[in-house]
């Protein structure tokens, strides 16, 4: 692969480059470094005795980060899922860190490369593997119960017709092997009402829901989160780029929980949970400007979350 073909374009830049108030001798870990938008940005506001941890778990990325970015001496490239930084972090002998960015979408190499099977738009294998191993998206169509596929584009895609889809999937491989995107995409352009084709391409949710699948992106980030926040420094900072409702769900949850503090029953005279809070919030969220989204489409339905450490969940 020509690594310049890996394109990113980072959005909400310079709102994630604010949030993580970066130190100019701090450690920092991009944990999903991707293309290295972020990364290339956080490296021109560190001095030469701040330090930089680009993760990906996708080995196209890792080529384009080493290339890209690898040669600075302020940086480690380091191939691995993030939920995975405390273990990582160990092993680089660094005990916490400044600040962590995680970019939670889709980097747009992977639907703009159509071997890839990320894209509805185009006809390739339907892969959907973002680190290229384990079960693809097709052993998922081919495999899986009626039911099972309807949990799937229940839970991950919010697909109304989650019923109809599942069994057309399941009717389909009866006669021949479910193997592309396009004809997933076909699939479910027949298996919904014609009032669902008419919005955006009705193939979307499906996709979405068989990638979060495929790369058990939930589960992931469920452990993530608290590795991500656990490793920063008291003042450090988490800033977390999402693009759909169930992850940010998740996020501004866990968040949430991480500032609360007594949760005592209010009729208890005194505290006797000692419950404090772990972080704050330095603002609700962010989105792109207009600005941004006449530039960048793909911005349109990403949100900046952060929170501040104020102390460890795990206190001495």
């Amino acid at each position: 692969m020509e690594g310049l073909s890996f394109s990113h374009v980072p959005v909400l830049l310079e709102e994630t480059l604010s949030s993580l108030q970066i130190d100019p001798e701090g450690t920092y870990v991009d944990a999903t470094a991707g293309g290295a938008g972020h990364s290339a940005r956080i490296l021109e506001r560190l001095s030469d005795k701040g330090r930089l941890l680009c993760m990906d778990q996708d080995p196209d990325a890792i080529r384009v980060l080493t290339e890209r970015v690898g040669g600075d001496p302020r940086v480690t490239v380091i191939h691995d899922n993030f939920s995975h930084i405390a273990e990582v972090l160990e092993e680089q002998g660094i005990s916490s860190v400044d600040g962590v960015l995680a970019d939670l979408g889709v980097s747009s190499h992977q639907p703009d490369t159509p071997e890839r099977g990320f894209s509805f738009h185009a006809d390739a294998p339907l892969d959907m593997r973002m680190s290229q191993k384990g079960p693809t998206a097709a052993d998922l169509c081919n495999t899986l119960s009626v039911s099972e596929l309807k949990q799937i584009l229940y839970t991950y895609g919010e697909e109304k017709n989650a019923p109809q889809i599942a069994r057309a999937i399941v009717n389909a491989r009866e006669n021949a092997p479910i193997e592309t995107t396009l004809q997933l995409a076909e699939l479910v352009k027949e298996a919904v009402p014609a009032r669902a084709r008419r919005a955006k391409h009705p193939a979307r949710k499906t996709f979405q829901a068989l990638r979060i699948a495929v790369n058990g992106e939930m589960d992931v980030l469920n452990v993530a989160l608290d590795s991500m926040f656990d490793v920063l420094k008291d003042g450090g900072r988490l800033s977390i780029i999402t693009f759909h409702s169930l992850e940010d769900r998740m996020v501004k949850q866990r968040f949430a929980g991480y500032c609360q503090g007594c949760i005592c029953p209010p009729e208890f005279p005194v505290c006797v949970c000692g419950r404090t809070p772990s972080g704050e919030l330095p603002f609700k969220f962010m989105t792109a400007s207009e600005e941004e989204l006449e530039a960048n489409p793909r911005s349109r339905s990403a949100k900046l979350r952060c929170i501040q450490k104020i102390h460890s969940r795990y206190p001495e």
